[in-house]
């Protein structure tokens, strides 16, 4: 599962850079207001932001004071030319992992955010209201204690969409990361192991595995 981040930076050619260098090791969104940066949070999930603290719209520290309320938040680093004792000290009491002033050296860059996301690594676990999804063991943990184990693939299938999201995964897709290029299946084998999961993890209203017509599957991030 490759590690998503979201820079905010409202200067052009600094975000390009800074993307372009971000992209060789990770995923990477950026927004250079902070309209456009909850716009994304509200359609992804994000490993780490990169926020710089003067925006044309408002301030990183809105979007960090505002991102703090969800209990499962990502990790944020100020990236800033606003490097005063003051802002320094703001940005610590709302929970930065680290502050970069700038102007800074990439290569530091990429170590203060290898350095945050090696101190905070991926859950394999994914909680849901009625049970958690563990994508390690291909267990399910329901909330009554017991642990449930569905078939293999249909555990892979549902690691697959997880991984993927929000983007939408082919039936193709699905077939060969599960079965191999080689293998020739009927869709509707697709179409019952998504029935399986769904029944599962008691998704009775469809709103965390969703069928996108003539295409394939989705899964929808519910925190």
């Amino acid at each position: 599962m490759a590690h998503r981040i979201l820079l905010v930076e409202d200067d052009a050619t600094l975000g390009q850079i800074l993307k372009d260098r971000l992209l060789t090791e990770y995923e990477v969104d950026w927004a250079t207001t902070k309209k456009q940066a909850f716009g994304l949070l509200k359609d992804k999930k994000f490993d780490i932001l990169i926020l710089d603290i003067g925006l044309p719209d408002g301030n990183g520290f809105e979007i960090a004071d505002e991102v703090k309320k969800n209990p499962n938040h990502p990790n944020f680093i100020f990236l800033t030319a606003q490097s005063d004792p003051e802002s320094r000290l703001k940005g610590y009491e709302l929970g930065a992992e680290e502050f970069i002033p700038k102007p800074f050296h990439l290569k530091e860059v990429m170590m203060r955010v290898k350095h945050v996301l090696n101190a905070h690594p991926l859950s394999h676990m994914v909680q849901l209201p009625n049970c958690a999804i563990d994508l390690q063991s291909y267990a399910l943990h329901l909330k009554n204690g017991t642990i449930e184990y569905p078939p293999v693939k249909d555990m892979m299938i549902l690691k697959l969409l997880i991984e993927q999201a929000p983007k939408v995964v082919s039936r193709d897709e699905i077939i060969n990361h599960v079965w191999g290029e080689d293998k020739s299946l009927s869709p509707r084998t697709i179409d019952n192991a998504i029935a399986r999961l769904r029944g599962a993890i008691h998704d009775t209203d469809e709103t965390l595995i969703r069928s996108v017509r003539g295409v394939g599957y989705q899964w929808v991030n519910q925190t």
